[in-house]
């Protein structure tokens, strides 16, 4: 059966069509058409693919955004296909051949693991947890050796999205393309002009002319992880067994515990490894931090680590002492500005093991506090997304080792002077 989708892609939409390959990035201003052209991409690869059920899906950071800027879209081009059916509450359109396309969120990704995709595509990538690419939807294509389109504007060059796009040339099944507004001719000159007046350089740089280097905005640590990355502070850091290994937790209810291994050597800060737990149970997190086998010394943990538990009666540092763990620091409660604080003068000591704390690096990187539309200020409250759990989990570390070390005793230096004499 031969369906005619009635979409008419504009001249630019139309030479990314003839150059798809397995992998394509497409790095696009604002307003360029993005969103339409990968969703009829993609319904033209379900429906197409010859293998028995195939699945696609659409993927967003946040699962409201995947309804907000695709469910439209899917919809008004899939009618044309005799059978079709929706599921509003899935955001699913189901085909008679036995296809799918499902719209969904990376602010769950766990919860996308298990299913297999032929055909992805992933918006704004770079505020999506690396590990929904490296850990889920990368094997999720594997043995059905599915397509992927990731696309989005620019978010700085500290995260996977600008990597990808890199390196993509020289990665064989892999493409890529970069259009500003001037490459596409979709918005009037009058309207630019009308876009640079209202808009900070940094805001145009970044939407209308895809400029990797415009700063992204509100981030907390965005400068100083650039400058490990420039310095050679982000790189193989193997674990050195003659020093003891501290661990900073932040210890999630609903959301996902996140724990960073840290041993220091003199004025030297270094982050061997970064774990998140997800649904795991003290007893199970226990046994595998004790797995690598490192010498532990000291737990610095969030306040609320004293809380008992309505269901056990005990609090989770009750829990953890009756498992052995020795040496809980329960870090004080400060302001959460002073902690970021704390952490960003910390951070140019440290050193990260680029491998092992991969999804931390990336984390710090694009940490940042939400704009206020209304207000057209920066609110004082970080955006709550998934970098947050690894943000907190540092500034544990931050703050606690501060004040421990604050708590150290002077020497007594008077009986040298004495002995002198």
């Amino acid at each position: 059966m031969e369906v005619v989708i009635p979409y008419q892609g504009r001249p630019h939409q139309a030479a990314a069509w003839d150059a798809i390959k397995r992998f394509s990035i497409y790095v696009w201003h604002r307003r360029a058409g993005k969103t339409v052209f990968c969703i009829n991409a993609l319904i033209r690869r379900i429906l197409s693919n010859e293998r028995s059920s195939p699945r696609g899906a659409y993927i967003c950071p946040l699962y409201k955004q995947a309804k907000a800027i695709a469910w439209a879209y899917l919809k008004e081009y899939s009618r044309p296909v005799p059978g079709v059916r929706f599921n509003e509450s899935e955001l699913r359109a189901i085909y008679p051949n036995g296809a799918e396309i499902q719209l969904l969120g990376a602010d769950n990704c766990d919860a996308l693991r298990g299913r297999y995709l032929d055909s992805v595509v992933i918006d704004e990538l770079a505020q999506c947890p690396p590990r929904l690419w490296t850990e889920i939807i990368r094997p999720a294509l594997a043995d059905r050796k599915g397509t992927a389109m990731l696309i989005g504007t620019p978010f700085g060059r500290n995260n996977l999205f600008y990597e990808f796009y890199r390196d993509a040339q020289a990665q064989p099944g892999w493409n890529r393309s970069l259009l500003r507004y001037n490459d596409t001719n979709v918005l009037d000159t009058d309207e630019i002009e009308a876009l640079k007046r209202e808009m900070s350089k940094a805001e145009f740089g970044q939407e209308f002319e895809c400029d990797w280097d415009a700063a992204v905005k509100g981030s907390y640590f965005g400068e100083l992880m650039r400058n490990a990355e420039d310095e050679g502070r982000i790189t193989r850091i193997p674990h050195e067994p003659t020093l003891p290994v501290d661990l900073s937790f932040d210890l999630g209810m609903a959301n996902r515990t996140v724990v960073w291994f840290w041993q220091t050597l003199g004025a030297e800060i270094r982050a061997i490894r970064c774990v998140a737990f997800e649904g795991t149970g003290l007893p199970d997190m226990l046994r595998t931090i004790t797995g690598y086998g490192f010498n532990l010394r000291r737990f610095y943990l969030p306040h609320d680590v004293r809380v008992r538990e309505l269901g056990t009666g005990k609090s989770r540092l009750e829990i953890l002492k009756s498992l052995g763990v020795a040496d809980c620091e329960v870090v004080r409660n400060l302001p959460l500005i002073d902690g970021i604080e704390a952490t960003r003068a910390m951070l140019p000591k440290v050193w990260f093991d680029r491998e092992n704390c991969f999804e931390g690096i990336e984390a710090l990187k694009t940490y940042r506090t939400e704009w206020d539309d209304s207000k057209r200020v920066f609110k004082l409250t970080p955006l709550h997304s998934w970098e947050s759990d690894y943000a907190d989990s540092i500034r544990m570390y931050a703050v606690g080792r501060r004040e421990k070390l604050g708590k150290r005793k002077r020497p007594d230096y008077s009986k040298y002077d004495r002995a002198m004499a």
